[in-house]
């Protein structure tokens, strides 16, 4: 799985969409800065598939990755980030809405939370948003490289007890250390069955 990642298309709105037919998709979702391009690029294997920006709000579109001529990978806006406009938050709303809502091929949401930081007061809102809409949802903690070993199971605590997971819910990787992902390439190919 992730043998051939292709990048498609950023999208504003669902007129720009690419031809999907009635293949499944994956959407990745976080703040701003959590890591949503590294993850994308260590579970494809590749450096400079999804661009990774060191500023926060860099993403504003939609981008879609077609794997493995399986399914779409798509990558969101990060949320949470402070320098956006009310108009900017009002656009990524819509965005988000629409894509979420009115989406029959929308598998599951891969909702990224950093590992060191734990879930945001951002993360709280987006995943009740996403339970209200009973939208599958995964947590997985990125950038667990930044947190010590012997700290690790207590970070993992904390983000399980704060969103009420069961601990086999949670999906703990590191881009740097290529950690965690194929746990997740393979809660992915269930998904997509």
């Amino acid at each position: 799985m992730f043998k051939k990642c292709r990048y498609i298309i950023s999208a504003a709105n669902k007129t720009q969409y690419p031809n999907r037919g009635n293949l499944p998709e994956i959407l990745l979702l976080g703040r701003s800065n959590v890591g949503k391009s590294s993850l994308i690029n260590a579970l494809c294997g590749r450096k400079a598939l999804a661009h990774i920006s060191t500023r926060p709000g860099k993403t504003r579109l939609l981008n879609f990755y077609f794997i493995d001529e399986a399914f779409y990978l798509v990558d969101a806006p990060g949320y949470g980030y402070a320098r956006r406009s009310r108009a900017e938050r009002l656009d990524y709303g819509r965005l988000l809405d629409e894509y979420l809502i009115e989406n029959m091929n929308l598998r599951a949401v891969l909702l990224l939370v950093d590992a060191k930081v734990g879930p945001t007061e951002d993360d709280l809102l987006v995943f009740d948003y996403l339970k209200h809409y009973g939208i599958k949802t995964i947590i997985v903690a990125t950038k667990q490289d930044k947190i010590g070993k012997t700290l690790r199971l207590r970070h993992r605590r904390h983000i399980v007890d704060r969103l009420g997971l069961a601990e086999e819910e949670l999906f703990l990787t590191s881009a740097r250390e290529k950690t965690g992902l194929d746990e997740l390439k393979d809660a992915i190919a269930r998904l997509i069955k």
